[in-house]
């Protein structure tokens, strides 16, 4: 079980966009929604860019693997107790 976001309006709000529908998706399932999913599908006109600026990160041009990438992020989220 994740802890909730202790954003109400956030949690209770219906999903929109991609990441609305991948939410929807995981919740019918009984499968445990990351935070962040549901954050970002709060209102994805302004989060958005958020996800083009991830996936510009961790898969656009780099010196570093896409691999690397996932292991330095995986390590961070495991350094703050966040799962991945």
């Amino acid at each position: 079980m994740v802890d909730p976001l202790f954003l109400p309006g956030v949690e209770a709000a219906s999903r929109e966009g991609e990441r609305g529908a991948r939410v929807r998706e995981v919740e019918a399932a009984g499968g445990v929604v990351p935070g962040i999913w549901r954050l970002l599908s709060f209102k994805p006109a302004v989060t958005g860019h958020l996800d083009r600026l991830t996936q510009a990160v961790m898969r656009g041009p780099s010196p570093l693997p896409a691999g690397f990438r996932e292991l330095i992020a995986a390590f961070t989220s495991r350094g703050n107790q966040c799962l991945f």
